[in-house]
């Protein structure tokens, strides 16, 4: 089982990045699908998840309006698109599959900045 997150680097804020996460090993159209994302010195915060047939997604109150997850489970991938991104987004940002079973990436970072 694999989860590769990708896409994360240094923006500035008011910025945008795509994040993407591939997943292999499982049978990926039968898990829900999360992005978690962890801050230097903070613990860890769920962003957004989507159901397994991407018909409904949640978002944290921190990033609604502004980020949009999504999935093509034909290519078995993950994404979350960050508009208007801030500081205060700067994090590790995980992917995490869950369902019969809980898996997770090992993370990619992204970095707000001016």
């Amino acid at each position: 089982v694999q989860l590769v997150e990708s896409g994360g680097g240094m923006v500035q804020p008011g910025g945008s990045l795509r994040l993407s996460c591939a997943a292999s090993g499982f049978t990926f159209g039968s898990y829900g699908m999360s992005w978690v994302r962890q801050a230097p010195g903070k613990g860890p915060e769920w962003v957004s998840a989507i159901r397994t047939g991407g018909d409904k997604t949640y978002y944290a109150d921190s990033v609604k309006g502004r980020f949009t997850i999504s999935r093509d489970n034909a290519k078995n991938t993950l994404y979350l698109q960050m508009n208007r991104l801030k500081p205060e987004d700067t994090a590790v940002y995980y992917c995490n599959a869950w369902g019969p079973s809980d898996y997770w990436g090992r993370g990619t970072q992204v970095t707000v900045s001016s």
